[in-house]
């Protein structure tokens, strides 16, 4: 069993800045891509960045230019830097990602979120 662990939530006010962390264990083989997800209050959830293991990286519109996503192969981790946050970004945040696990067998693992709170 491949299991994430996100941290780094928080509550913070308009403007500030929070660095969120998932780290990935068990036994596994080669991780792929590995993602950012988040579900506001009443909403759905929805994609935030992605970093492949080819080292390209995307963001959803509404995250451009203000989050930064970034890994650590060798810690199995994978982060987003998140700068001049706004209350519309008060959501769960979710680590995916995508891997083979031991067996070879293709893997889409979630973490169970951290909370980000950004007041007005």
């Amino acid at each position: 069993q491949v299991q994430l662990v996100e941290s780094g939530g928080g509550l913070v006010q308009a403007g500030g800045s929070l660095r969120l962390s998932c780290a990935a264990s068990g036994s596994m083989g080669a991780i792929k891509a590995m993602s950012w997800y988040r579900q506001a209050p009443g909403k759905q959830r929805e994609w935030v960045a992605t970093s492949s293991s080819g080292g390209s990286t995307n963001y959803a519109d509404s995250v451009k230019g203000r989050f930064i996503i970034s890994r650590d192969n060798a810690k199995k981790s994978v982060y987003l830097q998140m700068d001049s946050l706004q209350p519309e970004d008060t959501a769960v945040y979710y680590c995916n990602v995508h891997l083979f696990d031991a067996s070879g067998r293709f893997i889409d693992s979630w973490g169970q979120g951290t909370q980000v709170t950004v007041s007005s």
